[in-house]
Order: structure tokens, then sequence, then C-alpha cells
């Protein structure tokens, strides 16, 4: 397989000048359409794959096949070639207006595992994540309240509203912030605020 991908890299990196340098259309004859790899080389560079073709160089150039709108030609066909799908890639080789419909998606159902609206459409992955989201803010509020009764210190006591009257009521008899505090705000003469 290593050989091949250099070979053909090779190829490739041979036309390069001569595509840089001429408008002319370069000879596809050199170029193989498919890659063809024998049953020993499939088997020691590609177990995991099967019987599945390698049909193009995909996203990163890994024999892996993957539904991706921003790479529309995965590296391998999504199924197996049965004897099936072969005679209807025989008779796809004719004229196409003889395949029914049925034949036609099975054929593109043996390369594609999904169309570009399956692609797109909603997953309801959202659910999950909501669900998820969900699951921590109740979570975090257990914690809160545990943690706010078996382990927060209780509140002092000068945090309760008696307390507060107490000290204000100090603070108004000591005349504080007379000028523009609490005192200045309170009517000594009728003994209320202002």
């Amino acid at each position: 397989m290593a050989s091949n991908i250099v070979r053909l890299a090779g190829r490739r990196v041979c036309k390069l000048p001569q595509r840089a340098l001429t408008t002319s259309a370069v000879r596809n004859d050199v170029i193989p359409r498919e890659i063809v790899l024998d049953d020993a080389t499939r088997e020691r560079n590609h177990p995991r794959i099967g019987k599945r073709d390698v049909v193009g160089y995909g996203m990163n150039g890994s024999d892996c096949y993957l539904d991706e709108p921003m790479f529309p030609f995965p590296a391998i066909r999504f199924k197996e070639s049965t004897p099936e799908i072969l005679a209807l890639k025989e008779k796809e080789k004719g004229d196409w207006k003889n395949l029914t419909i049925d034949e036609k998606k099975a054929l593109y159902r043996s390369n594609f595992c999904q169309t570009y609206p399956e692609m797109n459409s909603n997953t309801g992955e959202w659910k999950a994540l909501v669900a998820g989201l969900l699951l921590m803010l109740s979570a975090t509020g257990w914690m809160y309240i545990w943690l706010k009764k078996y382990v927060y210190p209780p509140l002092p006591r000068t945090i309760s509203e008696e307390w507060k009257e107490a000290q204000l009521r100090r603070m108004v008899i000591q005349r504080q912030g007379a000028v523009q505090g609490v005192s200045s705000k309170f009517d000594y003469e009728k003994n209320e605020w202002k």
C-alpha cells in the first residue's frame, strides 16, 4: 500500500510543473481512476474496513468513512460490495433511464450512509445538552442547600432585624453623621424621621 501511494504521489508531483505552466488539460490516462488493492495489501493495511472499496483520499488521508458536508467524498464506500450491488454497478454503466428509483437509491446507499438533508437535519442533541445543564444546576442547588445547613456556621446575631434597629437607634442617639449621615435625616424636636 505504501509503495502504491508513493507511486501515485510521484506521478502527481511530476504533473505539478506541467499543470503550473500549461493551459491545456493534463492527460488522465497516466493517473488511475480507481485505487485497486490486492487482498494481501488490503488485509495488511486496512484490517478494519473489510471488503469495502477504497475510492479516494477522504478527509485527511485516512481510510475511514465519515458523513461530513465539508468533505462530501469519504475515502471508502459505506457498504461492502455484495453480488446485488455488483449487478447494479454493471447496470449503472449503461443508460441510467433503465434504472428504477429503488435501484438508484440502493446504489447511492451502497456508497453513502446519509444524504445532505439527512446530514444537515436536527439530531435532537440539544435535548441532551439541556438535560445535562438542568441536572448540573439541580446538583449545584442541592449542594448549596447541604453546605448552608451542615457546613457554614450560623449567621451572627448582628444580622438580625432587631440588632439593626437597635444599632440605628444608638447612631441617632449619639448623633453620628449629623451633617450628611443618619442623624441628618432624623428630626430631634419631633422625635421622628424627616
